[in-house]
């Protein structure tokens, strides 16, 4: 029985922790299209853009999603996320979540 209330506090745990599997460096590599706008260290000079630099991970994964799907819709963002894979767009969120 206590392997059992083990198992499922377990899981309860990580189901309420998502888990984010990007690559930071290869996100680091895609990012230069992103830093015409948002700069080259995730701090934009310009103030309707966002600063994209420490955000949660998983915010900017769904932002860049959500753009993709066009649930969020602004004509610059869908042309640049168009191209990304999925991989693309978690190696994104976790390089600009690494930073300070």
């Amino acid at each position: 029985m206590n392997k059992l209330m083990l198992a499922v506090a377990t899981a309860a745990v990580m189901m309420a922790s998502p888990v984010f599997a990007g690559d930071a460096a290869a996100g680091k590599a895609k990012s230069a299209m992103c830093a015409a706008c948002h700069g080259a260290m995730g701090i934009s000079a310009v103030p309707t853009y966002p600063n994209l630099a420490g955000q949660k991970e998983a915010y900017l994964a769904k932002q860049l999603k959500d753009f993709k799907s066009g649930k969020r819709n602004d004509p610059t963002m869908k042309g640049m996320v168009m191209a990304l894979s999925a991989t693309d767009i978690d190696n994104l969120a976790a390089y600009y979540a690494a930073m300070k």
